[in-house]
C-alpha cells in the first residue's frame, strides 16, 4: 500500500482494551518487582519508592512513548490503520536474575542492601551497551534463522514462565480466577461486547475486586483482601521524581567479576528475545527494524540505570494479542503515562492491596495462549515437530525452577537429597539442569536444526549444530555460567552432530531419501 497524507489516529476504541490488558500486565510486573525489593532484598522503603520505582517509571515511559512514535511512523508510511505499537517494559526474566542472582547475594555478603542495588545498576549499565552493539548483529541472525525456531522458543517462554503461574493461581481461587478467565476469553476470542463497550480487562478486574472485597466483608477469605493492609499501603503515597545515581552505578564495579558471569549470556538472551518478538510482530503484519528496537532498549535502559533503576527494558511478548484486541498506537503511550503516575506517586503498593492478583492472571494466560498458538499457525505445517522441540528446554528450565524452589523451602537441595533418590522417583535432575540452562538459545538452535533437517538442507542444519557446539562450550547453552569447556560432553555431541550433518549434505547418495507422507 502506498503512503498517504492522512495522519494515523492516535487513539481508537480498541486502545482501551489494550490499555487495560497491557496496563494490568505492567502492573503485575511492578507489584512483583516491589515485593522482591521490599521483602526479599529488604531494600529500605525510601530507596524503593523514592529512587528505584520512579526511575523504572521514567524508563518505561520513555520506552512506551518511543514505540508509540515508531508505530505512528509505520502507520504514516504504509497508510494502514491497523498498525499496533510494540509492547515494552521491564524484562521479567532479567528482573528475577538481577534481583536473586546479583543483588541478593551481594546484599547478603556485605550486609548492605544498598551494595546490592549498586551491583544491579552496574549490571544494567553493561547490559545496555551489549544491547546497543548487538542491535547491528541481530538482523543478520534473524535472516538466517527459521521462523519456527524464533517463534517456537518464544512459545516455550510463554507456555512455561508466562502461562503456567497465572493458570495455577486461577484454579487456586476459582471463584475469581476461572470466572475472570471466562470474561476475557468471551470478549477477546468470542467477540462478546460488554455494556457500554467496557473493556473486558476492566470488567474482569472489577469483578475480581468486587468478589474479593465482598468475601472480606463477610469473612470468607476469598481473594485475600484486608482493610488493615489497604490502610497500611497509604503510607507509601507521596511524590518522588528520579534523581541521578551515577555514583551508585560506578560503585557497583567492585563486583564486576560476579556481574559479568550473567551479563554476557543474558546479553545474548536479549538479542534473541528481541528478534523473536520483532518476528512475532511481523507475522502479525507490523514490520519493525530489529536494530532500532535493540538500540532503543539499550538506550532507555542506560538512562534508567543512570537514574537509579536496576532493571533492564525489553520489548515484550504479546504484540499479536494486543493487536487482536484492538490496540493500535495510543495504548502504548497511555501505558507509559499510567506507569509514571503509579511510580512517581508511590501508589503501586496500595494497588497491590486493592486488586487481587488472581483477577489479573487470566489476562496473562490469554497472552500466553496467543503466542503459543502463533508458533504453530504462522509456520509451515511440516515444521510443527521443530516447534514442539523448541518447547522442551523451557519445560526443563521451568521444572527445575519448581524443584529448586520446593527443596529450598524445605531447607535442602537436589545435591543434598541425592541424584539417585530423585531418579528413583522419576526426577532426572541432572538432565533438567543441563537441558534447561540457556533455554531460549538451546530451544532456538535445536528447532533450527530440526527445521533444516525436515527441509533436507543438511549443510545449514550442520551450521546450527556447530553454533550449538560453540555456544555450549562457552556455557551460553546447557551450562550454569560462562566459562571454558563448561559442559564439554554436550559441546562434543553437538560437534559430532554437525560433522555428521555436513557429511550427509556433501554426499548426495546418502541424502536422497523418500519424502515422508504428508500428514492428513
Amino acid at each position: 500500500m502506498s503512503a498517504t497524507t492522512t495522519r494515523p489516529a492516535l487513539w481508537t476504541p480498541g486502545d482501551w482494551n489494550a490499555l487495560f490488558g497491557f496496563g494490568t500486565n505492567i502492573l503485575v510486573n511492578l507489584l512483583v518487582l516491589t515485593g522482591l525489593l521490599r521483602f526479599v532484598l529488604q531494600m529500605p522503603q525510601d530507596v524503593v519508592f523514592g529512587r528505584i520505582l520512579p526511575a523504572a517509571g521514567l524508563m518505561m515511559a520513555l520506552s512506551t512513548g518511543y514505540y508509540a512514535w515508531l508505530a505512528y511512523r509505520l502507520a504514516l508510511k504504509t497508510g494502514r490503520s491497523d498498525v499496533c505499537a510494540l509492547p515494552s517494559g521491564i524484562s521479567v526474566p532479567h528482573m528475577f536474575v538481577v534481583a536473586l542472582v546479583i543483588m541478593l547475594p551481594i546484599a547478603q555478603r556485605t550486609g548492605d542492601p544498598i551494595k546490592g542495588w549498586e551491583a544491579g545498576l552496574t549490571w544494567v549499565f553493561i547490559q545496555s551497551f551489549i544491547l546497543m552493539i548487538g542491535g547491528f548483529v541481530a538482523p543478520v541472525i534473524r535472516r538466517i534463522t527459521p521462523r519456527a525456531a524464533l517463534l517456537g522458543t518464544l512459545a516455550g517462554v510463554s507456555v512455561t514462565f508466562i502461562s503456567m503461574r497465572p493458570a495455577l493461581e486461577m484454579f487456586m481461587t476459582p471463584a475469581i480466577g476461572v470466572v475472570c478467565f471466562g470474561i476475557v476469553i468471551a470478549a477477546w476470542f468470542g467477540g462478546l461486547r460488554y455494556p457500554r463497550n467496557l473493556p473486558a480487562g476492566l470488567v474482569a478486574i472489577a469483578f475480581g475486586a468486587l468478589v474479593a472485597w465482598g468475601a472480606a466483608l463477610f469473612g470468607l477469605g476469598v481473594g485475600g483482601r484486608s482493610v488493615t493492609a489497604l490502610l497500611d499501603g497509604l503510607s507509601t503515597i507521596g511524590f518522588s521524581v528520579p534523581l541521578p545515581a551515577i555514583d551508585h552505578v560506578f560503585g557497583g564495579f567492585e563486583f564486576i567479576g560476579i556481574i559479568l558471569v550473567t551479563a554476557i549470556p543474558f546479553g545474548i538472551y536479549d538479542l534473541v528475545e528481541a528478534m523473536d518478538n520483532v518476528e512475532s510482530a511481523e507475522v502479525a503484519g507490523d514490520h519493525y527494524p530489529t536494530t532500532r528496537v535493540l538500540t532503543a532498549d539499550g538506550a532507555v535502559s542506560l538512562i534508567g540505570c543512570l537514574m537509579g533503576n536496576p532493571f533492564i527494558n525489553a520489548v515484550y511478548i504479546g504484540h499479536p494479542g494486543w493487536k487482536a484486541m484492538g490496540g493500535r498506537i495510543g495504548y502504548s503511550a497511555a501505558t507509559g503515562l499510567l506507569v509514571l503516575a503509579l511510580t512517581w506517586f508511590g501508589v503501586v503498593s496500595l494497588l497491590l492491596d486493592l486488586v487481587p492478583v488472581v483477577a489479573i492472571s487470566p489476562i496473562l494466560l490469554y497472552i500466553g495462549m496467543l503466542i503459543g498458538a502463533q508458533a504453530f499457525q504462522e509456520t509451515p505445517k511440516s515444521h510443527a515437530p521443530a516447534v514442539v522441540l523448541s518447547l522442551v528446554p523451557h519445560l526443563a528450565a521451568w521444572a527445575k525452577t519448581l524443584i529448586d524452589g520446593a527443596l529450598g523451602a524445605a531447607g535442602t537441595s537436589a545435591a543434598a537429597v541425592g541424584m539417585e533418590k530423585l531418579a528413583a522417583l522419576g526426577v532426572l535432575y541432572p538432565g533438567l539442569e543441563v537441558l534447561g540452562e540457556g533455554a531460549i538459545l538451546s530451544g532456538l538452535v535445536l528447532a533450527a536444526i530440526a527445521v533444516f533437517v525436515i527441509e533436507r538442507e543438511w549443510t545449514r542444519a550442520a551450521y546450527f549444530a556447530g553454533a550449538g557446539a560453540v555456544l555450549t562450550f562457552f556455557g551460553l547453552m546447557h551450562g550454569p555460567a560462562v566459562g571454558i569447556a563448561v559442559t564439554p560432553g554436550v559441546a562434543l555431541a553437538y560437534a559430532v552432530m554437525a560433522g555428521g550433518l555436513f557429511v550427509v549434505g556433501r554426499a548426495p547418495a546418502m541424502s536422497v531419501l523418500a519424502a515422508p507422507k504428508p500428514a492428513e
